[in-house]
């Protein structure tokens, strides 16, 4: 089993760190920290058919919109995100906030974030390349989602 801390993965404003990981778990689940900074927002609304994603708010606290349902999750809160149902998260408030993610099983791991901070840092702060977004997002499993069908 890997104890190490693992490094914090930049993904845009995002910092990524893995827990655990599938290989850790034997497949079960993967678990990670995403630290989303005051008013952000994750890069890409999506959506996943090979695994549940339960959030668990660690600090202060992120927003997220499940089927166009808002729903805030605060420190020592949970939702859980049914596989195939379109999600994003952003943090509206002026306090930086921590949830943990329990992905399961776990066929997700840091390449898929690393590969994603790749591309938006390639964008210098300005649009991410979509094509290449929705392309790491496809191989990893996941279903890009155009934001306006996501936030609906």
């Amino acid at each position: 089993m890997n104890q190490a801390v693992q490094e914090i993965i930049t993904v845009g404003q995002l910092g990524v760190r893995f827990l655990v990981e599938g290989s850790d778990s034997g497949g079960s689940v993967s678990v990670f920290e995403c630290y989303v900074p005051a008013n952000s927002k994750m890069p890409a609304p999506h959506s996943h058919d090979a695994f549940e994603e339960t959030i668990y708010g660690l600090q202060g606290a992120t927003t997220w919109t499940i089927d166009g349902e808002p729903i805030e999750v605060g420190v020592g809160e949970a939702v859980c995100v049914p596989r195939g149902t379109i999600h994003g998260f952003e943090n509206r408030g002026s306090e930086d906030a921590t949830f943990l993610a329990i992905a399961s099983p776990g066929v997700f791991g840091p390449a898929y974030f690393q590969e994603v901070g790749e591309v938006l840092a390639a964008s210098a702060g300005g649009p991410p390349d979509l094509a290449a977004l929705g392309e790491v997002m496809c191989r990893h499993g996941l279903t890009p989602v155009p934001p306006a069908a996501a936030m609906a």
